[in-house]
């Protein structure tokens, strides 16, 4: 049985009138050559988040590798909620096919899903909420929108800075990082995933207080 994370209750009944998030997806690419890279940002906060909630056991589902927590929620009968960890085996690019399928598989609202990802436009370090919104080109945002045909999910944005001099975007969000640029991956993870235990805890509103961020337009596609 998954063990309760240990969110705080006082947190949680500050965000219970706002929609509580249900799954938390982390984007990124299943192969072990992509472990340890920027463009897996979201991998690696799930897998912090799934250490902290002491998951012993993944399934395989919706062609995503899914795995369950319980945060405390007082408005349950259990004092507990149910939250699905997930990370699409799709590759990046397709990631939407996964995450739109276990949305409806488990009735899960957008605005009950928060999505992980790395940004460009963010200062390499910086973690940032975003309510709604478009992808600005990121595309496994654009095809979780085009899956979901709508926007309202919640993110939370690892930011990786942009490549420097001429290095192609791909090469700079696809390289084996090492040395600082680890170090400072790595504690980006644990503040990322910080931002998403206040979400899950409190509520993306009082996520986006706390940690800062934007609101993006939300609505269909």
């Amino acid at each position: 049985m998954p063990r309760a994370c240990a969110y705080n209750e006082r947190d949680a009944m500050a965000g219970n009138r706002q929609q509580k998030i249900r799954m938390v997806a982390g984007l990124g690419n299943p192969d072990p050559e992509y472990a340890e890279t920027r463009h897996n940002a979201g991998f690696a906060t799930i897998d912090e988040l799934a250490r902290r909630g002491h998951v012993t056991y993944w399934k395989n589902q919706s062609g995503a590798e899914v795995a369950t927590v319980k945060v405390n929620d007082p408005d349950e009968p259990s004092g507990t909620r149910e939250v699905l960890l997930v990370k699409p085996q799709s590759y990046m690019n397709t990631s939407g096919g996964p995450i739109s399928k276990l949305c409806a598989a488990n009735r899960i609202k957008p605005e009950e899903l928060l999505v992980i990802h790395d940004e460009l436009e963010l200062n390499p370090g910086t973690v940032q909420i975003k309510i709604g919104g478009g992808h600005a080109g990121h595309n496994g945002l654009r095809s979780i929108i085009d899956k979901l045909g709508n926007r309202d999910f919640v993110r939370v944005r690892v930011g990786i800075g942009k490549p420097p001099g001429r290095m192609p975007g791909a090469d700079y969000v696809l390289r084996r990082l090492k040395g600082r640029d680890l170090e400072e991956f790595q504690d980006a993870v644990m503040r990322a995933a910080d931002a998403c235990e206040i979400a899950l805890a409190q509520g993306a509103e009082q996520a986006l207080k706390r940690v800062g961020g934007t609101r993006g337009q939300g609505g269909k596609r």
